[in-house]
């Protein structure tokens, strides 16, 4: 049987607005099921827990959380958001909805994701902090890492590096993956080594999450999950095991979730991702993320430089010299090459019409 030919993205734009059409019929068709003004409470403040589709989980100041339906006019609404809801009034609560989101109040910051179809995305707003989980298992690489650090200076959020099952050091690796740390360590970044199954480094992470909002991210299998429920064991988060086929872990989030500290302090838990996508990222902004290079950026002989075997590079120069490492340079060349090819592909599809 031959394959069916993949939808062009005109098609597939065309199917979402049909899919867009028959929600807005149906929310004019339920009208009469939405809570009237008369049947909602006061005006208060609370924070997105976690969005479904149409509807948001959102926690108020005293602690209660309900299923709230998203006023038209909030066009954009994801886990972390600050907003104003009014909740349903006792009484009437049976109807299943617990309340409306009226607004959302602006963003401090922005953690987003672009998407080849839907452009780029927000995961998750008004964060402290990201913490950037790398594990020994799946094979510890230092390409996911850079392309992370790349996403934290570009939305300008703080990054914290993390090595999780480092129970799973030995003599052969431990070399190579303590050089590597080093070497963030040498450019500012904070490194922390832990390991959720033996509870080794886990009070000092508690100690960095107390009353900040932060963020998880890092490859699907790197122990995530796991480390969140050594942090808060009430969590009760699913824990995917890593494939014995592939190395490679298996998606165990599907949604952005915000949770409590008892100490204090929140904790997004964002899906996994394999690689973090930076298409959107014109090369020059790619070469400002890495931080080592912001003193040469700009200063090359020619002002269009690759920083490859141009005359006069002067990230060639300083690698020479041993300013700025071998790895990191060549990450920042593989991170530039999968741009182009990310570019390509997405033009080739919005052609396809």
């Amino acid at each position: 049987m031959s394959k069916k030919k993949p939808l062009s993205q005109g098609q597939l734009r065309r199917m979402r607005d049909n899919q867009s059409k028959r929600l807005k019929r149906s929310h004019t068709q339920d009208t009469t099921n939405e809570l009237q003004d008369n049947l909602l409470g006061p005006e208060q403040a609370g924070v997105v827990i976690s969005r479904f589709g149409q509807h948001a989980d959102i926690e108020t100041q005293d602690g209660a959380t309900a299923r709230c339906n998203i006023r038209r006019a909030v066009t954009s609404l994801v886990t972390g958001d600050k907003v104003i809801v009014r909740l349903a009034t006792e009484q009437h609560s049976s109807s299943g909805i617990g309340g409306i989101v009226i607004a959302v109040h602006p963003r401090t910051s922005s953690l987003t994701r672009p998407d080849l179809y839907d452009g780029v995305k927000i995961i998750a707003s008004n964060i402290d902090q990201i913490l950037i989980v790398s594990s020994v298992l799946p094979s510890f690489t230092t390409q996911i890492i850079d392309r992370y650090l790349v996403a934290c200076e570009d939305t300008d959020i703080p990054a914290v590096i993390i090595l999780n099952k480092t129970d799973l050091l030995t003599d052969e690796n431990r070399p190579e993956i303590e050089a590597a740390l080093a070497r963030y360590r040498a450019i500012g970044y904070p490194v922390y080594l832990i390991s959720s199954h033996t509870g080794e480094g886990v009070d000092d992470i508690k100690d960095l999450l107390k009353d900040k909002v932060s963020v998880f991210a890092g490859q699907s299998g790197v122990g995530k999950s796991s480390l969140i429920n050594a942090l808060m064991p009430d969590a009760e988060l699913i824990v995917g095991d890593v494939s014995g086929n592939s190395g490679l872990g298996q998606h165990t989030t599907t949604t952005a979730k915000l949770l409590h500290f008892q100490s204090g302090g929140d904790l997004i838990d964002s899906p996994g991702v394999r690689e973090f996508a930076l298409w959107h990222l014109p090369a020059p902004r790619v070469g400002w993320c890495f931080v080592e290079f912001r003193d040469f950026i700009g200063t090359c002989k020619f002002r269009d430089c690759k920083h490859g075997d141009d005359p006069g590079c002067a990230l060639q120069e300083a690698l020479a010299a041993g300013k700025i490492t071998q790895d990191r340079f060549d990450n920042y060349h593989k991170i530039i090459a999968s741009l182009d090819e990310q570019r390509h592909a997405r033009h080739f599809r919005n052609a396809d019409e």
